[in-house]
């Protein structure tokens, strides 16, 4: 590591890229003299409900990326004002989870996990509050069974490449059919302090990219990657930083030619 630190000024951005050394967020921190409101609406036309219940927000702080908002809308709109099962991993300060519930609606069961245990006190303030670490599989089926099931998974925990893969694996399974799978603030898989680096395979989108082609296992001959969940993801969608899978049954596609023309 000390030849790596003497050498670093002089490896290209390449080299830099792949040990992990990116940009951090300070750099994208919003002017607080400026408008928030504004600038989600110009730069992303969306001006639904969930810009007035995040811009609003007050009592427990909420920190969102401002290009999250139309996402979440985008994703979770259908699942308002059900009897909807929510779980968001990491607290904080319990600002997110009085937003979503504020969202959903009061028929909404919603729980939020933190490994910190001063979190406890928000325990039934907004929604349920267990402690614990999002990488302790038994203690998240635990929190699963307590909910009666889990439609909508939010992992926006430690961000860690070496948890983010693992809950996945461990909850997705558990997500109700046609429910959502969302892991944000994935600009971390390029950083080392998390883990991560450009293109390398502890990257969480390398992952998400394996997802894939085992989605497409019915195109080619690689043995799958993840065999209990190649037939219960339906779709991925990749935004900057986020990533959605959605839970369906998959079928063998088919084709057909309408109308049928006959063969020569």
């Amino acid at each position: 590591m000390k030849l790596v630190k003497y050498l670093f000024p002089f490896l290209p951005a390449r080299a830099k890229a792949r040990l992990g050394y990116g940009v951090g967020i300070s750099d994208f921190r919003f002017d607080p003299e400026k408008d928030v409101r504004a600038d989600i609406v110009d730069k992303y036309h969306f001006d639904g409900e969930l810009l007035d219940i995040f811009v609003n927000n007050r009592d427990r702080p909420v920190h969102k990326w401002h290009h999250y908002i139309p996402l979440y809308d985008r994703y979770f709109s259908r699942f308002r004002g059900t009897n909807v099962r929510f779980l968001e991993i990491g607290v904080f300060r319990g600002g997110s989870l009085q937003m979503w519930r504020n969202y959903f609606g009061d028929k909404a069961t919603i729980f939020g996990i933190d490994s910190d245990p001063s979190c406890a006190s928000l325990d039934g303030l907004s929604g349920s509050v267990r402690i614990g670490s999002q990488a302790d599989i038994p203690f998240l089926n635990r929190v699963v069974e307590e909910m009666g099931g889990v439609d909508i998974v939010l992992d926006d925990g430690s961000h860690q490449m070496r948890h983010l893969a693992k809950t996945f694996r461990a909850l997705f399974p558990l997500v109700s059919t046609n429910g959502l799978y969302m892991a944000e603030d994935l600009c971390t898989s390029y950083w080392r302090s998390y883990g991560g680096g450009y293109q390398k395979r502890a990257n969480f989108f390398s992952f998400i990219s394996n997802v894939i082609n085992d989605m497409h296992h019915w195109w080619h001959v690689h043995p799958l990657h993840y065999p209990e969940l190649s037939d219960t993801c339906s779709g991925v969608h990749v935004h900057d930083s986020v990533a959605i899978f959605e839970k369906g049954k998959t079928f063998r596609p088919t084709h057909s030619e309408i109308p049928d023309q006959p063969r020569v």
